[in-house]
């Protein structure tokens, strides 16, 4: 489900349940009496409110100003989900995102998730939650740190002064030491290890975007997506269960833009 509680005229309205709604409802403009998108900032306005009522009625529902979970106005919402990635639930599976960071990262994302047999709704939901709690919904692309606690860490690669900061965590699946740099280079032909290369780990969204689908497909998380198993996923990117409940709820989200 898409939203935890009510949205809407005397709805608990939840900052990220009202962005999902927003999201959708700019997604049918038409249906919803909308010349504009309106802002998805997470606030239940009079304006959310008459874009909502204006839905329901498009629907032949009773315009009540006010959604629920599971309720039959989110569920036709549901259906009209377009079936391929497109801004819209890409945007919804990643909700917290400005709009700024769906434009830069939605067409790469489509992209390579294609390429990289993260092609079906429950894998794409999966994936779209773990690399939503990796990046902060998009805002981090790079490690906030300077990489100097990496430096002479053999085990990453490590060996040459300046190798921590040089090779800290980048994409939006965090690529971390020299070792991992090389090897992804290595995999795709392309050279991200020498002189400011680096930087356009996460720089470079088609190339941030990459090293997550990398990391996902070199692991194997596509077989645990198919099982629906967060849990493995989570331990396979975090090494350990770090955030499991935010990915749960990213999961059951990304679940519902993505109609897995």
């Amino acid at each position: 489900m898409c939203i935890t509680a009510s949205v809407g005229k005397g709805g608990r309205n939840d900052a990220t349940d009202v962005r999902c709604v927003q999201i959708v409802l700019n997604l049918y403009r038409a249906q919803s009496g909308l010349d504009a998108p309106m802002a998805v900032d997470g606030l239940c306005g009079a304006g959310t409110v008459r874009a909502l009522t204006a839905y329901q009625r498009a629907l032949g529902r009773e315009d009540t100003g006010v959604v629920a979970p599971g309720d039959a106005v989110l569920t036709a919402m549901a259906a009209a989900l377009p079936a391929a990635i497109a801004m819209a639930p890409l945007w919804g599976a990643m909700c917290g995102a400005s709009a700024a960071a769906i434009g830069r990262y939605w067409t790469p994302l489509a992209e390579r998730m294609d390429a990289n047999g993260i092609d079906t709704p429950l894998r794409r939901a999966h994936f779209l939650a773990q690399v939503g709690h990796e990046c902060g919904d998009l805002r981090y692309p790079e490690e906030l740190a300077d990489g100097t606690a990496y430096e002479g860490r053999k085990d990453l690669g490590n060996v040459e002064p300046g190798d921590g900061p040089r090779f800290k965590g980048r994409g939006l699946i965090q690529l971390t030491g020299r070792a991992n740099y090389t090897k992804y280079g290595e995999a795709r032909g392309r050279d991200v290890v020498t002189g400011d290369n680096p930087k356009l780990v996460a720089s470079d969204p088609q190339l941030a975007v990459d090293v997550a689908c990398w990391f996902w497909t070199t692991r194997g998380l596509n077989q645990w997506a198919d099982k629906d198993d967060v849990n493995e996923i989570t331990r396979r990117v975090n090494g350990g269960f770090n955030g499991l409940a935010d990915r749960e709820a990213r999961l059951a989200r990304a679940k519902w833009f993505m109609r897995a």
